[in-house]
């Protein structure tokens, strides 16, 4: 019987330069898709998933995310005057129970792998994910849920991929393909950061979600720069690969990496098309649109 999956490490003390100047004010986290911050969608998946702590680590100017998790009285007062019992209602299932939301800063931005080590206390000594807030999902079951599962068979670390275009594997990180470990999993044998399509060892690529154990903070206290000077978790991960077994979980669904402007726009369409309220209507717009483009 494995450990159970109870924390959650959420970077987001990232610049969100791609974005500027919507993000001069605005943390990249809280630019929303439809109706819902980036950041929210995420944490929804980790609690689909069974998480019982969030832990965000933050850098300056991100209080409003600190902010968004919390209580608004005045809002809820509004809200109650109004008589608007849905929103209310809303934005109770939206919020951590007390104590449930930690936020550690990461003072210098020293990359990945260094946003993961600052949250190295708050984990202690258990397996714990990682879910990139710039990645949102959509699929009949959370990405985070099925890796938790996949994990419950195997231990060890679990990484969630998704298959690519094969002549992309140059921007993206990319898994070996080894013996099969039940459903939807197998085991890891590689992991090849922007492989040229002629070498890439598959074109199954990490989509920001990830299972690890807590021993990969002996690696990344090393504090070893790589790619731009910065800590990278990719690279502890291969230190860790060494000793402990890593798994892929390919993930029944779609990614959208909303760090680019295409993925962003993209996921705005697909979770509004996914509406009740909103798909029908977006649909004609959408053709409209297209049709006045003649595209």
């Amino acid at each position: 019987m494995h450990a159970p999956i109870r924390k959650a490490v959420f970077p987001v003390a990232g610049l969100g330069t791609r974005f500027l100047p919507a993000t001069k004010a605005v943390p990249k986290e809280m630019l929303t898709v439809v109706d819902r911050p980036l950041i929210q969608y995420v944490v929804d998946e980790a609690r689909a998933a069974g998480i019982e702590h969030y832990i965000f680590v933050t850098g300056r100017n991100k209080g409003v995310i600190e902010d968004h998790f919390d209580i608004q009285p005045e809002l809820e007062a509004t809200l109650r005057d109004r008589g608007r019992t849905e929103a209310l209602e809303e934005l109770a299932r939206d919020l951590p129970a007390p104590g449930a939301a930690s936020f550690v800063r990461q003072q210098v931005p020293l990359g990945l792998g260094h946003a993961v080590w600052c949250a190295r206390d708050l984990i202690g000594n258990e397996p714990f994910a990682v879910l990139l807030p710039d990645m949102i999902m959509r699929g009949e079951t959370g990405c985070l849920e099925q890796m938790v599962e996949v994990f419950r068979r195997t231990g060890g670390n679990v990484i969630a991929v998704e298959e690519c275009d094969p002549a992309r594997t140059k921007q993206y990180g990319i898994v070996g393909v080894g013996e099969p470990a039940g459903a939807n999993a197998f085991r890891i044998t590689a992991m090849v950061e922007k492989p040229a399509p002629e070498v890439a060892p598959s074109n199954l690529y990490i989509n920001g979600r990830y299972i690890l154990q807590p021993t990969i903070f002996e690696h990344l206290g090393q504090h070893r720069r790589g790619a731009g000077n910065e800590i990278q978790l990719t690279d502890a991960m291969l230190k860790l690969a060494e000793t402990d077994a890593f798994y892929g979980c390919r993930f029944s669904g779609r990614t959208f990496d909303c760090g680019s402007k295409l993925g962003f726009l993209a996921a705005n369409v697909a979770f509004a098309l996914a509406r009740d309220d909103l798909g029908p209507a977006v649909a004609v717009e959408i053709r409209a649109l297209l049709d006045a483009s003649g595209r």
